[in-house]
């Protein structure tokens, strides 16, 4: 999946170095993910590599986000709780360099995401969930095109102990063309 400014590729072992080097340990990027802040390559690589067992396991796809021009990696983003009897999945496990933050890049990854899911993979609804206290990524979503469905409490615990309630979202596949629109118009007005 690409556009003329990143790629998605499955993600492997070899970018790992690389998406360390590029996005580092700052505890700002992990915040509200379900792992703690790396405190070096092996804390991350522990993760990415668990997420690379669960794509061989058919649990989940995970994506190195890469810009074309460096091919470099920035980020990574995955297909999860894939549930092909029920044409659905969630698009999670997102997190890029924080100089990357609020620019083309997790627009144009969504729409290759979504793109994906519902063209491709033939999806009948997509999912998306965040903490409920991540306003940056609530608000993200719903700039999408997503429809808030309401807020699981004590969903999971969080790195730290505390319960984390989650806020999620939604795409159906009868939304997606105003939503394919809408965020092809978004890339459009974030092209150079």
């Amino acid at each position: 999946m690409e556009t003329s400014r990143l790629r998605l590729e499955v993600l492997t072992e070899e970018r790992i170095p690389e998406l360390f080097q590029n996005i580092g340990t700052d505890p700002e990027v992990y915040r509200w993910l379900n792992f703690p802040a790396p405190k070096n390559i092996d804390d991350l690589d522990t993760v990415l590599r668990n997420y690379i067992s669960e794509h061989q396991a058919g649990k989940r796809i995970p994506h190195a986000v890469v810009l074309k021009e460096s091919n470099q990696a920035i980020g990574t983003t995955s297909y999860m709780d894939l549930n092909p009897a029920h044409s659905a999945l969630e698009i999670g496990s997102t997190f890029y360099a924080k100089d990357h933050w609020r620019s083309f890049v997790n627009t144009e990854c969504k729409f290759l995401m979504l793109s994906n899911a519902f063209e491709v993979l033939d999806c009948e609804r997509v999912t998306l969930k965040t903490d409920s206290m991540n306003e940056r990524s609530r608000n993200a979503i719903l700039r999408i095109g997503a429809t808030f469905e309401g807020i699981l409490r004590h969903h999971m615990k969080r790195p730290d102990g505390t319960w984390r309630d989650s806020a999620y979202f939604s795409i159906l596949r009868s939304e997606w063309p105003v939503v394919k629109v809408n965020l092809l118009q978004k890339v459009e007005r974030q092209t150079p």
